[in-house]
């Protein structure tokens, strides 16, 4: 079985919570309240706030591999980006979630896209995969909407055509088919690490043979 790590990072979002002095503006429901359609088939508008990091398992088919798929929620609480490393790495990919009615929720997804690369690490940063949410498109009709969906696909486009879902967790549009190809992606990359890994391996094996002048056999 395959154990694949899927981070989920909320760009900021529009309620407000104070901690010690810290004005942070953010809405966990945003991202967390995916995970739980996706994974429990249930929505609910009242969350507890993410301190640091939650997480919820799935397991599935993916061409007759049976996975695991661990999601991890960040909230995009600032104040918790010390922790990110923690939370980042070993992360097949990464799934950036902002609010569709909301502008500094769009604006903030460079940083947190930057912050996961510096604090995962990944072995090839320029290719490790990404996906983009769209969430909230229920909301008043889609009436109060500050993003549009153009504007989401040229960002998206500016990142390498990166994959974009547009979902509402209320309405459970689009989140299947979303996280599953958050899972196809997850799996991909993790296979594709696994040959990495095994490549340099057989690379430093060879050279420490040709260092001693001797046969692999």
């Amino acid at each position: 079985m395959n154990f694949l790590k899927v981070v989920c990072c909320l760009g900021l979002t529009s309620s407000v919570m104070r901690f010690q002095g810290w004005e942070d503006v953010f809405d966990e429901s945003v991202s967390f309240g995916l995970m739980l359609r996706y994974v429990y088939k249930k929505f609910n508008q009242q969350y507890k706030a993410t301190i640091g990091a939650d997480f919820v398992t799935k397991e599935l088919l993916i061409d007759d591999q049976l996975v695991t798929l661990q999601i991890w929620d960040t909230a995009g609480q600032e104040r918790f980006q010390s922790l990110g490393a923690a939370f980042y790495r070993g992360a097949d990919c990464c799934v950036l979630v902002y609010d569709v009615n909301v502008q500094k929720s769009f604006e903030t997804l460079n940083n947190w896209h930057d912050e996961f690369l510096r604090q995962a690490d990944p072995m090839n940063p320029d290719t490790f995969p990404f996906l983009l949410f769209g969430n909230k498109i229920d909301i008043d009709g889609g009436g109060s909407r500050l993003i549009s969906e153009k504007r989401a696909r040229d960002w998206c486009a500016s990142k390498g055509d990166m994959p974009y879902f547009e979902t509402s967790a209320k309405e459970n549009y689009n989140v299947d088919e979303a996280f599953l190809c958050v899972a196809k992606t997850a799996l991909a990359s993790h296979q594709d690490f696994e040959y990495d890994i095994y490549n340099q391996g057989i690379s430093e094996s060879i050279s420490e043979v040709e260092q001693r002048g001797g046969c692999a056999c």
